[in-house]
């Protein structure tokens, strides 16, 4: 059988068999400081498909890194076969600082495909498709909601993409939800090159949620298994199916003041249950919020503090709201009885 090529990236070579840090540069700080995006290459002895794991495209987003950490303690990745790519921090600026941006304040996800002459943000997007999604045939892209919110763990993936579905399924997070892709994003530029991208979103900006991370850990495994990466009998497959989501919708809040809510993420609800209450400080007037919808709640902002207008529950339509209910149960004891979270495993 003939050897494997080396893998080639940021000027280094990998030999198959191999693991290694490459630092790829991205700029100077100000101070003469140098600033790189890293990434961990696992490069197996055979053949097999390339998949990415990235985080940290927003800084503030910070739940991705732990799930990167904890992935690539794994010893089932001894027996990869194909290469797995994983950048923990993308937006290294962002991170850094704590924010959302970089330090012209673009968005990352909305400059990709980036260019090599143009912003900050530009030419970092244009290094992540050269040296990370050009080699890709899959990418898994992390994120969470942003400061002041919390979200469900949820896979998102594009209308009618049946390969992302079938794959997002086997991630086995508790929601799949259908997202149209937006312009200058990661998931729209890896669309035009024909790599599938699964958008995992869990948890809140600048926190760690356990029950996410732990989603996010044991979901890339599986998909890693289903692309035939890794050995099925050491990768379990979820127990319990996702709920496939075809809409959502926002319940925004009908006045300014303090905010107590009644439900939280992941609780099923029915159309114009109550959801929660926005009050002023004296106690003197109050609006009651209700769903629009029945569903499941996805995501909600735990920030008491409210202006009119704001988004306050991100509700999820469902066929079932029996079957949600059952879903959202099962998929929570799967995570907490999970044997890839034995503490000699992953830690």
């Amino acid at each position: 059988m003939p050897r494997r090529a080396d893998l080639e990236i940021g000027g280094e070579r990998i030999a198959p068999g191999e693991r290694r840090t490459v630092d790829l540069p991205v700029s100077v700080l100000s101070d003469h400081t140098p600033v790189t995006m890293s990434v961990h290459a696992i490069h197996g002895k055979r053949e097999g498909p390339t998949v990415f794991v990235s985080a940290g495209v927003h800084g503030d987003e910070v739940i991705g890194v732990e799930i990167v950490r904890r992935l690539l303690r794994a010893p089932v990745l001894s027996s990869l076969r194909g290469t797995l790519l994983a950048v923990p921090i993308v937006n290294t600026f962002g991170f850094l600082s704590h924010s959302r941006y970089l330090p012209d304040r673009r968005d990352l996800n909305r400059c990709f495909p980036g260019s090599t002459t143009g912003s900050l943000a530009a030419r970092l997007a244009r290094l992540f498709v050269d040296e990370i999604l050009s080699r890709s045939d899959l990418g898994i892209d992390l994120h969470s909601a942003a400061i002041h919110r919390t979200n469900l763990p949820q896979i998102r993936v594009s209308p009618d993409d049946t390969r992302a579905r079938e794959l997002a399924r086997e991630f086995g997070a508790p929601v799949i939800l259908t997202s149209p892709i937006r312009e200058g994003s990661l998931r729209g530029v890896a669309a035009e090159l024909g790599v599938n991208v699964l958008l995992y979103e869990a948890g809140e900006g600048l926190r760690f949620d356990e029950m996410g991370v732990r989603a996010g850990v044991s979901g890339i495994l599986r998909v890693l298994r289903e692309m035939g990466m890794l050995p099925a009998g050491r990768v379990p497959r979820p127990r319990a199916t996702p709920l496939y989501c075809a809409r959502s919708k926002w319940v925004r809040s009908p006045a300014g003041g303090l905010l107590r809510t009644f439900r939280s993420e992941g609780d099923v609800v029915t159309k114009d249950e109550r959801l929660g209450a926005v009050s002023d400080p004296f106690g003197e007037s109050e609006e009651e919020i209700f769903a629009l919808m029945d569903g499941i709640i996805i995501g909600r902002a735990i920030m008491p503090i409210v202006n009119e207008g704001d988004a306050l529950f991100h509700i999820a339509s469902v066929r079932s709201n029996d079957a949600a209910e059952t879903a959202v149960d099962e998929l929570a004891a799967q995570l907490e009885e999970d044997p890839l979270f034995d503490e000699d495993e992953i830690i």
